[in-house]
């Protein structure tokens, strides 16, 4: 029942991500193209701004998440209402203060692009992009999470599936209809507004929770050791737009923003693979069911490094000649960052690596264990980037992002190994080995090939599935050479997922 499904919220999560990234592409092209490089730049440098709200979370959502293991395995309604109920409170709480923290983005934010757009331009934008955070947590983040940790995550990509959807087609209708940006925003505001409402109702039906228990708060008591966890992912997704503001000017964010939409919508699709996971890990430990989780982790971490590989390999070589095409009538600001994108990519495929043991780490509960890496790589993070941003210029925030990627993935993979698989650390160091060789050969073999210019659509597609197919040959051939029992378990799950006569 694990496996059948971790396969739906793969699969669910796989549209998902594929609709995010075709609606991803049209609606910044689309802005960018009407209103300029400005436009796009500052809407989201707002976005980073106000999502340093998050940092009030605390690491609740992973640490609640882990609490809920147990109550979902044994259908203990009365425990799970208790801690939905203190998990909403907190995040009710979060809600209202969020008021106040857009209140004050908006007044100061303005005073940093004045010498661009006015003062109540600026003010009024920021309003209208912080509705839809407000309704997330005053009426959905708490049954989010609920689904997360049963394996139901399917049912909230679905219903983000359809959002995406409707507000892409809002954004090019009030586009094409001559609209401002603010009415563009304010249609997408509104869209988003309904997913928590939705997602809330469809959760308080489907675990008859309980509405007037009382809150569960021992649920979150592990919050501040989920800190620094919460700190170092909010930090890996903002702190390069905000020192870019900060440090240098909104076209540069524009920049920033277009490859890093390419390239997350990458690491979002590989991370799909990984989609409710964590869930089925807690729950073989919540079970105590340490055989399982020995043998199933092994081919966890084995699909993570071939999708990384193949995936990040393929956009290393297929993401110039696209961003040619898709900016090529943008003349307001050059776009051609070649070495940027290489040093992006890395540190994204780095984080997409350690997925596996971030997962089973945080599903055992070890927050308190781990928390002081966490801190240490936010502090890498910031420290670097700032420095190098002055000295390097964009470069230099993909660089010190890159850096702090690679010593946390180093950090959960020997904490994992020696404190909850007890394994050797030279099985990472292994993995890490021939992942590097292999993107080597397949970026060598690359070279040696004749390449058509690329000046469509059409053929960045022929190219970039020529590209896609040699990294997946030689990922496959090494990978058969080297973890043959990795194929046969997966190969084997596969046959469990197939239904067949009789079963």
């Amino acid at each position: 029942m694990r496996s059948k499904k971790a396969a739906l919220n793969m699969l669910t999560s796989l549209l998902l991500q594929m609709v995010s990234i075709i609606c991803g592409l049209i609606a910044p092209r689309l802005i960018i193209e009407t209103f300029g490089s400005g436009i796009n730049g500052v809407t989201a440098s707002i976005s980073q701004f106000l999502g340093y709200i998050v940092l009030l979370e605390a690491g609740v959502g992973g640490v609640v998440r882990a609490a809920l293991y147990k109550p979902l395995a044994d259908k203990d309604v009365s425990l799970i209402s208790g801690i939905v109920k203190a998990t909403e409170k907190f995040f009710r709480v979060i809600a209202f203060l969020f008021i106040g923290y857009s209140v004050a983005v908006a007044f100061l934010y303005p005073l940093l692009v004045n010498d661009v757009f006015e003062y109540i331009f600026t003010l009024t934008l920021v309003m209208i992009i912080s509705a839809s955070t407000f309704t997330q947590y005053y009426f959905g983040a708490a049954y989010q999470i609920v689904l997360q940790a049963d394996q139901q995550g399917y049912i909230t990509s679905f219903i983000q599936v359809f959002t995406t959807l409707i507000n892409t087609i809002l954004v090019v209708l009030f586009i094409k209809l001559g609209a401002g940006i603010h009415l563009v925003q304010f249609g997408s505001a509104c869209i988003y507004v309904v997913r928590p409402i939705v997602i809330n109702a469809l959760v308080s039906k489907k675990y008859k929770l309980i509405k007037d228990c009382a809150p569960d708060n021992n649920a979150i008591r592990q919050r501040w050791n989920g800190l620094g966890h919460h700190i170092a992912f909010f930090l890996h997704t903002n702190t390069d737009i905000v020192v870019l503001t900060l440090f240098t000017n909104v076209k540069e964010v524009s920049v920033y923003s277009v490859y890093y939409m390419v390239i997350s919508a990458v690491k979002r699709l590989t991370t799909t693979f990984s989609s409710g996971l964590e869930a089925a890990f807690g729950n073989m430990i919540a079970k105590e069911e340490k055989e399982s989780l020995d043998r199933n982790f092994p081919i966890f971490e084995f699909l993570s490094y071939t999708i990384t590989t193949i995936l990040f390999t393929t956009t290393a070589l297929s993401i110039m000649p696209f961003l040619s095409v898709y900016t090529r009538e943008i003349t307001d600001y050059n776009y051609t960052r070649p070495l940027f994108a290489y040093i992006l990519i890395a540190a994204e495929a780095v984080y997409c690596i350690r997925i596996p043991y971030h997962d089973v780490v945080l599903a055992a509960g070890h927050f308190k264990q781990t928390r002081n890496g966490a801190f240490l790589e936010s502090f890498i993070n910031i420290i670097l980037s700032v420095v190098l941003v002055n000295i390097i210029g964009i470069e230099g925030a993909a660089i010190g992002t890159f850096c702090a990627m690679l010593f946390r993935t180093v950090q959960y993979a020997v904490y994992l190994s020696r404190h909850i698989l007890e394994r050797s650390v030279w099985v990472f160091v292994k993995r890490f080995a021939i992942s590097v060789m292999t993107v080597i050969i397949i970026i060598v073999l690359y070279e040696l090939l004749p390449h058509s210019k690329v000046n469509s659509y059409i053929s960045w597609l022929i190219h970039a599935m020529m590209a896609g197919v040699m990294a997946s040959a030689v990922t496959l051939t090494i990978n058969a050479i080297f973890y043959t029992d990795n194929l046969k378990g997966i190969w084997g799950l596969m046959k469990k997922l197939i239904p067949t006569k009789g079963r």
